[in-house]
């Protein structure tokens, strides 16, 4: 079983930067697969980004095309924990935020992933 906490969340005027974290407890942490979704409220829980690693020891990351160039995902092994760096942030980038996790290879839907973090809220103001 894998624990996941987010935190980081918070109130940006447009054009800030925030850092979300997401600390895994409970499992070898460099093998999972993780990733980053958000919901909007009265929408659906959308992919953000990812980060997984291939075999040996290169990771990759994978963004949805509204954050590209402007979100980016790192892990710190050593820590046991993934984040996403938002740079650029919109209005439109308010939203919860999860973090989520797997042993399998990972994607961009929600079913690719068996654990969550129960979300910290990006409110961006105009």
């Amino acid at each position: 079983q894998v624990q996941l906490v987010e935190s980081g969340g918070g109130l940006m005027q447009a054009g800030g930067s925030l850092r979300l974290s997401c600390a895994a407890s409970g499992r070898t942490f460099s093998s999972l697969s993780s990733a980053w979704f958000r919901q909007a409220p009265g929408k659906e829980r959308e992919f953000v980004g990812r980060i997984w690693r291939s075999s040996g020891n290169t990771y990759y990351a994978d963004y949805a095309d509204s954050v590209k160039d402007r979100f980016s995902i790192s892990r710190d092994n050593a820590k046991n924990t993934v984040y996403l760096q938002m740079n650029g942030l919109k209005p439109e980038d308010t939203a919860a935020y999860y973090c989520a996790a797997t042993s399998r290879l990972g994607g961009r839907r929600d079913r690719d992933y068996d654990y969550w973090g129960q979300g910290t809220q990006v409110t961006v103001s105009s």
